[in-house]
């Protein structure tokens, strides 16, 4: 099959690990007919595959202050020249990306330089309903979305004040400013761990979490509470995932999960 495909994510700091960086570059390729050029964007490259293309962090020049996690990610990567790859087309997933189907037709489906993203699980109602992408698994031509790094860059504290942690909310909006309504990917190909694999909180307790059964399932995010390994070792962990303390009170009546070992089978 003619083409090779760019693969983009991002790992920093010490949340994430060079083996799910692997696993992750692993799944891809295992789960496509395309050749992939895989890279990591990163400070330290110590451990990933020798298969895996690693690339330094893209500069913010902003106050180390404003440098927040909008920068590193959504607002960072849509740098111009990003890793030498002006002028082709990238598709970022998140580190904690669960790849569970083929992703062919994943690969065919943008049209032109167009940018497309997931629609937001959490907002499919209410005044935000249609208008923020989920940016788990997002596509764009490099070169396209430099704008949105430059105004974070000449304008951060408007930006950290609206916006603070919300990168997806900041990226989305730009986009939208730009180009009109965003383009969303086919709502069976990505699905929520949170969202569409929790029972409810009386069956937490006696059921594992359920993998969706739905026709062109390609990919399940793990955003907000619960990584790849704590949903497979069966450990309930809070949306900071730096505070990693265990839920109390009340919150354990609901705040529980079951060790889930589907997921460790797509996970390798």
């Amino acid at each position: 099959m003619p083409g090779t495909r760019n693969v983009i994510c991002i790992k920093w700091g010490t949340e994430y690990r060079a083996e799910d960086v692997n696993k992750l570059c692993s799944a891809v390729r295992r789960n496509t007919s395309y050749a992939v050029d895989f890279y990591c964007f990163t400070e330290d490259a110590a451990g990933l595959s020798p298969g895996i293309i690693a690339k330094p962090l893209p500069v913010m020049r902003v106050a180390p202050e404003d440098n927040k996690y909008a920068s590193r990610k959504e607002a960072g990567l849509c740098d111009d020249s990003l890793g030498g790859l002006n002028g082709q087309r990238v598709f970022f997933f998140d580190v904690d990306s669960l790849i569970v189907g083929n992703l062919d037709e994943f690969f065919e489906y943008p049209q032109g330089d167009k940018f497309y993203i997931i629609n937001c699980w959490r907002h499919r109602r209410g005044r935000k309903k249609d208008i923020v992408g989920q940016a788990s698994c997002y596509s764009f031509v490099v070169g396209t979305l430099g704008y949105v790094k430059k105004y974070y860059e000449t304008h951060p504290e408007q930006v950290v004040a609206k916006y603070n942690t919300a990168s997806q909310e900041y990226l989305s909006d730009k986009v939208r400013e730009k180009s009109g309504p965003l383009n969303f990917w086919p709502d069976n190909w990505f699905k929520s761990f949170r969202f569409h694999c929790m029972r409810n909180f009386i069956a937490r307790w006696f059921l594992p979490p359920k993998k969706p059964d739905i026709p062109g399932l390609k990919m399940i995010a793990f955003h907000g509470m619960t990584g790849i390994r704590e949903a497979i070792d069966g450990v309930w962990s809070p949306g900071d995932a730096v505070l990693r303390k265990s839920p109390r009170g009340w919150k354990r009546l609901y705040k529980h999960l079951r060790p889930t070992p589907w997921v460790r089978d797509y996970w390798r």
